[in-house]
């Protein structure tokens, strides 16, 4: 329940455009909210997936473990675009050379 008008702490939506889906996240991506970030991305059938993870605020080990499923499960057809925290957080899990892993 959203009480005083707050931010939600995590919001994960899915946007199709043919064969590419958009995954857009908000707010704290950690081990109660990664799953459904999850299951958002793996919800439609897509050829490319981009993961907007740029208004993530907190990415845990949960959240890694996430997006290398995806990595896995989307060979050559995922892009991450990480916020600041998020490229962070892949850096020093040593994934910050990875080739889905937007550079901008």
């Amino acid at each position: 329940m959203n009480q005083g008008g707050a931010a939600p702490v995590f919001t994960a939506r899915a946007e199709v455009d043919g064969d590419h889906l958009r995954v857009v996240v908000s707010g704290e991506v950690d081990m109660a909210t990664a799953e459904t970030m999850l299951r958002t991305a793996l919800r439609e059938p897509t050829r490319r997936l981009t993961l907007d993870l740029r208004a993530v605020t907190f990415f845990d080990s949960a959240a890694v473990h996430a997006v290398l499923q995806l990595a896995e499960r989307l060979p050559g057809a995922l892009t991450v675009l990480p916020s600041r925290q998020v490229r962070r957080v892949l850096d020093i899990s040593g994934l910050g050379d990875q080739d889905w892993l937007d550079r901008a």
